[in-house]
């Protein structure tokens, strides 16, 4: 430790502590504009210049290490004095449009400038102008405002793991530009918004909207992917403006994904896929608007009567894992109720071998561990847009010491620096798996099971196996892929056994916000009662359809179509319009998660409850009202709750912070099944980034990116030339249904695989997500 005393205040610092990390420590501000503390050092602004005790001039604080017995100077003349000729230089060029700059009110340079600037400039000179950049539909350029921090440029390389920005020319005519005319595509892009100190870069979505000091900030927890980010809320005449992220170190750092970010913009859609306000019921083949009472008899009429006819068994439930906790559980509250055990919230899984088990899938660890592990295997994930926030934190570990194995079928570059990856067919995925097995176990000298006996371990197993093995904090985490793999339990029990050889923690990397508290809430079926796949395979005669899209969520969706369209009563409860009206007898507009208090456990067990940020829309109520009124309209007993708190203390028991220690990835006495048919062109399904649910669909803006083209058939050159297909060629594809796309080239597709995305309405008509398929021109 070295001691350093900042303006007579003395303080110990770790060797390589820089003096603004020291004054960081004491609550000492130093201006500055280009340090982040989670970036590189820069030092270009040199706004946060101070005077060091016989130093020849002023020095940067976020540059200079601290020595020994150092004396700063942060507020002395020499300092500021230092400090006001820099604001000057910085204001030179700069235009002076506050009042219709977006940043206003928020911009450290205007704060900066009331402390360090001058009354009136000195500099009659013509200020130069900079043309504004296409960065794409999320991000907005007024580039002559940039001061040259260089924050985006770092952010892009070194977070972001792209460098999708970079600085071109020198002095005055230096400019912070894209690459070639490239849009900036990165999952995380948006958070170049918040690291820019002026108005360079602003949000495309919120230009022009409003300004930050009419906005009410109030707190909330993303409903998307499993971390569970923490974010605020920013609303203004019960409308939500803006979403910026809340810091959690623990959890999202200071980041948020773009889907995250701009995904609020659905909350305000309009049009035939918008906001649902009130109540419909399906009247003599035609759709009429009712009031709350006259649809929820209906439905208890309805009920009574299939339970009646048909048994109770003929009802099923079918829930979205985004739903919150409180949803989940009254839900399965009310269908176990009246009879049924059939409620599961795993619509695109397919292998359910594990049900019975007492698996809760799950991290296995505390996701702020991930940087201290030293070994990590990724199994069946698209990691970078299915994890966005879990990937950074994988990237920036790698950087370091960890190392990280990637087994998957599809090369997609993760922008982690990999230290072995294999990418393989999806038949073949159990079978390299095992080969890692096998080379871990040969590694630390121990037998394998008679299973594994015959299976040789192909160069990247081995190099994989032999990866873990040499380990002491090492990991493995299966993806949403493995998790709806038609062998997951297999791949699982695989998982489990690599776990035990080589001393790892072993989890779940978790697809939506609260496929843990599905899991806590009860929200899958019991011993008797009919999993997602097998309600749909068996048509049931009544479903309940809870935030869900099952012609879009669903592992089949042709099949979930027809189980519904031959439903004697579907009812829908959705925050918008879908095309539940091809299928469904009641329509019910229930709140999402801006409009509703609720929780979400994340993928690491933690518990975060959460508040309504504005009025439910029209009529919207919270789904948790709704089903708690239909349990008293159904005379069942235990739905008095009088708020969504209520529910949640009977639905974990109390108030608890986490329920990581009631989880369990365990499954003893699983069947390793390594016997694979080899089809001859089999589907490789992922789910976009921006397909994945509701709310990501109807942002106006993330349907424009990138990430957001219409789905194609992607194959690698072997696969192309092996058909007599070229890239641009429309082609039939067809797997229990058909649908035609183009062509695309992909080399990170294995041979004989065919990439077509799932979860968009071209490709809903296709058939399950796995399996054989046939290729034709169209």
């Amino acid at each position: 430790m070295l001691e350093i005393e900042i303006d007579g205040r003395k303080t110990e610092v770790a060797d390589g502590s820089t003096v603004m990390d020291a004054a960081c420590k004491l609550g000492i501000f130093i201006p500055h504009f280009c340090y982040h503390k989670k970036l590189s050092i820069a030092a270009n602004c040199r706004m946060c210049l101070v005077e060091v005790e016989k130093a020849p001039k002023p020095l940067p604080a976020c540059a200079t290490p601290v020595t020994n017995g150092m004396k700063v100077f942060t507020h002395s003349k020499t300092a500021v004095k230092a400090q006001k000729g820099v604001m000057e230089f910085l204001l030179i060029n700069h235009p002076l449009d506050c009042p219709i700059c977006d940043q206003g009110g928020e911009c450290q340079l205007q704060d900066l400038s009331v402390g360090y600037g001058q009354g009136a400039s000195r500099y009659q000179e013509e200020k130069r102008v900079v043309t504004n950049k296409n960065l794409g539909p999320l991000i907005a350029t007024d580039m002559t405002r940039c001061i040259h921090c260089t924050r985006c440029v770092r952010f892009t390389q070194e977070i972001a793991g792209w460098m999708e920005l970079g600085q071109a020319f020198r002095g005055e005519h230096a400019e912070i530009m894209p690459f070639i005319e490239k849009t900036v595509d990165s999952e995380l892009s948006g958070n170049i918004i918040d690291l820019c100190p002026v108005g360079a870069l602003t949000s495309k979505p919120f230009r022009f909207a409003a300004r930050t000091w009419e906005l009410s900030r109030r707190k909330s927890i993303s409903p998307h992917d499993g971390l569970g980010a923490n974010m605020i809320v920013q609303v203004k005449y019960d409308r939500v403006f803006r979403v910026l992220p809340l810091e959690n170190e623990d959890i999202n750092e200071c980041w948020l994904s773009d889907k995250d970010r701009f995904s609020y913009e659905a909350l305000n859609a309009q049009g035939d896929d918008g906001r649902l306000t009130k109540p419909m019921l399906k009247q003599c083949g035609e759709w009429r608007e009712v009031d709350w009472q006259t649809a929820l008899e209906f439905i208890g009429t309805d009920l009574k009567r299939v339970a009646r006819e048909h048994g109770a068994a003929a009802i099923g439930a079918l829930a979205s894992p985004h739903s919150t906790l409180e949803e989940l559980y009254l839900l399965q509250k009310l269908v176990r109720g009246i009879g049924s055990g059939n409620v599961d919230s795993r619509l695109r899984q397919t292998d359910f071998s594990l049900d019975g088990k007492q698996v809760t899938p799950w991290l296995g660890l505390p996701v702020a561990e991930i940087p201290a592990l030293d070994r990590v295997l990724v199994v069946g994930s698209f990691l970078r847009k299915d994890h966005p926030l879990l990937a950074q934190r994988l990237r920036q570990a790698a950087k370091k010491t960890t190392r990280v194995s990637l087994l998957h079928v599809a090369d997609d570059d993760s922008l982690i620096r990999l230290d072995a990856k294999s990418i393989v067919a999806p038949s073949a995925l159990t079978a390299e798996l095992a080969g890692v097995v096998k080379a871990a176990a040969e590694a630390k000298g121990v037998a394998v099971d008679a299973a594994l006996a015959g299976i040789q371990p192909s160069a990247a197993a081995r190099a994989m196996g032999e990866s873990l093995a040499s380990g002491e904090k090492t990991a493995i985490f299966l993806g949403n892929f493995a998790q709806q793999h038609a062998q997951a339990a297999t791949l699982h029990a695989l998982a489990q056994k690599l776990a035990d050889i080589t001393g790892a923690r072993f989890g779940y990397l978790g697809e939506a916000a609260n496929s843990v508290g599905a899991g806590v809430a009860k929200a899958t079926p019991d011993a008797a009662g009919l999993n997602a796949a097998r309600m749909l395979a068996e048509p049931r005669k009544a479903y309940f359809v809870l935030h869900a899209e099952p012609e879009l969520d669903c592992a089949n969706p042709a099949q979930a179509l027809a189980a519904l369209r031959g439903a004697d009563l579907v009812v829908a409860m959705t925050p918008f319009r879908t095309r539940a009206v091809d299928y469904a007898h009641v329509i019910l507009p229930v709140a999402p998660f801006t409009e509703t208090s609720g929780t979400f456990i994340n993928t690491e067990g933690r518990v975060q409850s959460f508040n309504a940020v504005v009025k439910p829309l029209g009529e919207t109520r919270p789904a948790w009202k709704v089903l708690r009124v239909l349990g008293n309209l159904l005379e069942l007993p235990g739905f008095d709750h009088d708020s969504s708190e209520a529910v949640r203390a009977e639905a974990l028991g109390g108030k608890p912070a986490s329920v990581a220690e009631q989880l369990n990835n365990r499954a003893d006495g699983v069947a390793i099944n390594l016997t694979a048919t080899t089809p001859a062109l089999q589907r490789i399904a992922d789910v976009p980034i921006y397909f994945a649910d509701p709310l990501a669909r109807r942002a106006a803006s993330l349907r424009q990116t990138r990430d957001a083209l219409p789905p194609a058939a992607r194959m690698n050159a072997a696969t192309l030339a092996k058909l007599g297909l070229a890239p641009g060629a429309q082609v039939k594809v067809s797997l229990g249904g058909t649908a035609t796309l183009p062509v695309e080239l992909d080399a990170g597709v294995p041979d004989g695989c065919v990439r077509v995305a799932a979860g968009h309405e071209l490709t809903s008509g296709l058939g399950p997500m796995q399996g054989e398929l046939t290729v034709e021109r169209a």
